[in-house]
């Protein structure tokens, strides 16, 4: 069943606690999550940047992220259910008391585990052939060339 909520995330604070390499690769972790929880995302980092989308998740640039997250979590809480994941007390208490908040640490723990598991039953994915698996990667990126 999907998951109805809106995640938005604190890019750094989350680079940082979860000892992520660079961006790419948390956007890259980011963009699984909301997309096997049948959820949506955005991710917003301080600075400059290129907004793209890969599939579910948004990925925005501002010069003040926490004002932008706290925007954001305002315009969509009435709407939907809002999940802001930062490390910052200040972003998650002025979302407004019926926004869920987690730590990033918090959010990390719980977070999946990337890569193969021990107990691997059949996945439909072993039995694709590369051309199909490629193009299959592309539409969970939101790449529709």
């Amino acid at each position: 069943m999907a998951d109805p909520t809106l995640y938005l995330f604190d890019g750094y604070n989350l680079l940082h606690a979860g000892g992520f390499r660079d961006p790419r690769e948390l956007i890259d972790r980011l963009a699984s999550f909301v997309a096997i929880e049948g959820a949506r995302g955005i991710v917003v980092f301080d600075g400059t940047g290129e907004s793209t989308r890969l599939g579910p998740l948004e990925v925005r640039y501002a010069e003040h992220a926490d004002t932008l997250l706290e925007r954001l979590a305002v315009e969509h809480r009435e709407r939907e259910r809002v999940c802001v994941v930062s490390s910052d007390r200040a972003v998650r208490g002025t979302s407004g008391r019926t926004v869920q908040s987690l730590t990033s640490k918090t959010f990390l723990r719980d977070l999946p585990p990337e890569g193969p598991s021990e107990y691997r039953p059949s996945r439909l994915a072993d039995r694709l052939d590369e051309e199909t698996r490629a193009r299959l990667e592309q539409l969970r990126r939101g790449d529709q060339h």
